[in-house]
């Protein structure tokens, strides 16, 4: 089960981590490679060691001999587990994005990084549980607020435990670093792209745009009320540039089939779309297969994915990007530092901090119109003095 986006996630008000002083100074945001790890499937263990069970601190700093960080800024033997969405790593995207930050950690701190693969939703709060009880691990990283029930009570069962989850926060649960990524922002810039280059004349290779039509596309993965509210604040983001640009919509139904993605977004190129924008994580690369195969462009979604899927560097426009590397290393930087309160508890990446923005395709560099800047510095702008009020939150209508 889902949890309800309810008033929790509506805000997305951010505690005082200041994200955009930490991207403006290291490199970011471009990342999708993915450094290798261990992928483990299954269950770590049975559940039935009695240390574990009753909640040895993985994190704490008192023992040296438990794995945590020394307070150096660096780590002996610091192990961190990271448990995907359900559309599993090899995105390019979502979770890939997450796990680059854990790979800049491990290389900056030493530390040990174990991914753990689930696709099944319904095994999320066994998968955590799994690593808990196993107790090797000072912070558990969850893609996705799809984790949220398993880990409100998991995160209650081991309150010694670190956790990390992305896209949703535990109210209360001051062992947990819940980051909230304004989804429906990003969105809204990439509707802003769109809706600018469908209305200009551009050419590359054998893709161009038809100015005189103005039409873009949405092509979205499982219709569930996440990927809902990236349509409706990509709609809204369009028409803030001009609410005649027709917009059309639809979904592949999966994640992962790329095939269904591509027949959305060909559909859509044959209804006149110039540019199509995909939040569909690994089936994505569906919507720039069918940019190529008719001539015309898309937009990438989470990073920049110009560069992780660069076999498609050619139509890709650009990417609405968040720095989720950037939240993932913060955290494993404050249990390497023994400094977890500047992490507990609700976070977020947004355009204000710096932690959403769009980039554009490295391909395209330069050669786009000057009106793409002016009209994504001027929604950024927007956002920053509460000038936008958008119809959706960051993970649901």
């Amino acid at each position: 089960m889902v949890q309800d986006s309810g008033e929790h996630t509506r805000e997305g008000k951010a505690s005082e981590t200041n994200l955009g002083e930490r991207i403006s100074r290291r490199r970011v945001l471009g990342s999708s490679a993915v450094l290798g790890g261990i992928t483990i499937a299954g269950c770590l263990g049975n559940g039935d060691d009695d240390e574990a069970e009753n909640g040895d601190d993985p994190g704490n700093g008192d023992d040296d001999d438990n794995g945590n960080g020394n307070g150096n800024g660096e780590a002996d033997d610091v192990q961190v587990a990271i448990i995907s969405s359900d559309a599993g790593f090899g995105d390019n995207a979502f979770n890939d994005n997450a796990l680059a930050g854990l790979e800049e950690a491990a290389d900056d701190f030493g530390v040990e990084v174990t991914q753990v693969e689930e696709t099944e939703t319904a095994q999320f709060a066994a998968r955590q549980e799994d690593l808990a009880a196993d107790g090797s691990y000072d912070l558990i990283v969850m893609v996705g607020f799809q984790h949220w029930e398993g880990l409100s009570e998991n995160a209650e069962q081991y309150p010694d435990q670190y956790w990390m989850l992305i896209n949703d926060h535990v109210e209360g649960a001051d062992n947990v670093s819940g980051w909230i990524e304004m989804n429906n922002e990003m969105s809204f810039l990439a509707g802003v792209a769109a809706g600018t280059l469908t209305q200009e004349e551009i050419e590359h290779g054998d893709s161009s745009t038809d100015p005189d039509e103005s039409v873009v596309g949405f092509a979205g993965g499982d219709e569930i009320d996440l990927i809902e509210a990236f349509e409706q604040s990509y709609i809204e983001g369009v028409e803030w540039v001009d609410d005649s640009i027709d917009v059309l919509t639809g979904y592949g139904g999966s994640f992962s089939d790329s095939e269904a993605v591509n027949e959305v977004a060909s559909s859509q190129f044959d209804d006149g779309a110039d540019i199509v924008w995909h939040a569909a994580a690994a089936a994505g690369a569906g919507a720039f297969s069918a940019a190529q195969e008719n001539d015309r462009f898309a937009l990438g979604v989470d990073t920049d994915q110009s560069v992780g899927d660069e076999q498609y560097a050619d139509v890709i426009l650009g990417s609405a990007i968040k720095a989720l590397n950037e939240a993932t290393y913060m955290v494993t930087e404050a249990v390497v530092e023994d400094q977890w309160e500047d992490v507990s508890g609700e976070q977020n990446l947004s355009v204000e901090n710096e932690g959403i923005d769009f980039v554009v395709g490295q391909e395209f560099v330069g050669e786009l119109p000057d009106s793409l800047d002016e009209n994504l510095e001027a929604a950024k702008q927007a956002f920053i003095d509460d000038e936008i009020e958008l119809s959706c939150g960051p993970t649901g209508c």
